[in-house]
């Protein structure tokens, strides 16, 4: 079939493995696997696409439509993208195993640049022996004024889903967080079709239940989607310019303005703000370094 001559149908992307989509159509049409038109891939779970059908199971994707947001992480060599037109960031971390910080504070770093409110999942409460060091190590983020939400999803079900269901509803949340935290079982705990919809998804994909972790859109029962995406242990940024970075964190803010310099990177000036604040205490060594590293990793090329 010629697409060109197909007037294009809407639809709203719901899983994503490499450059294979299942798109969802509006209305209530079967899902079909829909590829890109052209060899660049710059599709993400949550998109809005325009696309024409070349079979009753397949589309090529011709427009994505404009969109409120696009999560990604990047380094100087490639990006991966996460998902579009997202409301918050729902980070899962757990008392044990051991989560990593810089993780936490690139996705928070990420979270503000996009201005997408963020919930702090701590799960596995129920294992108490490591608990309060958990809460300590959250504390700081608490400070700041991040929510922190302590759940148990395996021993208290019911319990953590009247928890979350409130901050859910009627928004488009991305679940992120490390192999091992929980998120898989608080899937299937907020969306009770989720393993229905896996299936239906890999058999669009036509991969079958061997398939390779994919990110994927759910929608919940209260209204409002759940976007899982697969376990990662890296969170570059280098895309975020120095100025989005800096006003990133909010502990910064305050002081912004207020450097000797105009052009201050808040790395090595005199007279820096930022930097007094992190000898007084009010601004924690940690989060300046992580400042550093990211404007470091921003500022690097491919040569």
């Amino acid at each position: 079939m010629n697409d060109t001559l197909t007037s294009p149908l809407h639809g709203t992307v719901i899983a994503a493995h490499g450059r294979h989509y299942v798109v969802e159509p509006d209305g209530d049409a079967p899902v079909l696997q829909c590829f890109p038109r052209g060899k660049k891939s710059e599709v993400a779970v949550g998109d809005r696409v325009a696309y024409v059908t070349q079979s009753a199971d397949q589309g090529v994707i011709t427009d994505v439509l404009q969109r409120r947001n696009l999560l990604y992480r990047s380094d100087q060599y490639k990006s991966k993208l996460f998902a579009a037109n997202l409301d918050q960031l729902m980070i899962v971390l757990a008392t044990e195993p051991h989560y990593s910080e810089d993780l936490l504070g690139r996705a928070l770093v990420a979270a503000d640049a996009h201005q997408l409110d963020v919930l702090i999942i701590l799960n596995k409460v129920d294992m108490t022996p490591v608990l309060e060091h958990a809460r300590a190590r959250l504390a700081p983020y608490v400070a700041l004024g991040y929510r922190v939400l302590e759940t148990s999803a395996g021993a208290q079900a019911d319990a953590t889903r009247a928890m979350l269901s409130p901050y859910l509803k009627d928004r488009s949340t991305l679940l992120l967080g490390q192999s091992g935290m929980g998120k898989s079982t608080l899937v299937n705990l907020l969306v009770p079709t989720a393993l229905a919809a896996t299936r239906e998804i890999s058999a669009a994909l036509h991969s079958g239940k061997h398939t390779t972790t994919f990110t994927r859109r759910y929608l919940l029962p209260e209204g409002g989607s759940l976007l899982d995406s697969p376990g990662f242990q890296e969170f570059g940024l280098h895309h975020l310019t120095e100025g989005k970075l800096e006003t990133a964190f909010p502990e910064f803010r305050p002081l912004l303005g207020k450097c000797r310099f105009y052009n201050c990177h808040h790395l090595h000036e005199p007279g820096c703000s930022i930097l007094e604040a992190v000898g007084d205490g009010t601004v924690s060594t940690a989060r300046h370094a992580l400042y550093a590293q990211l404007v470091h990793e921003s500022s690097q090329v491919v040569r």
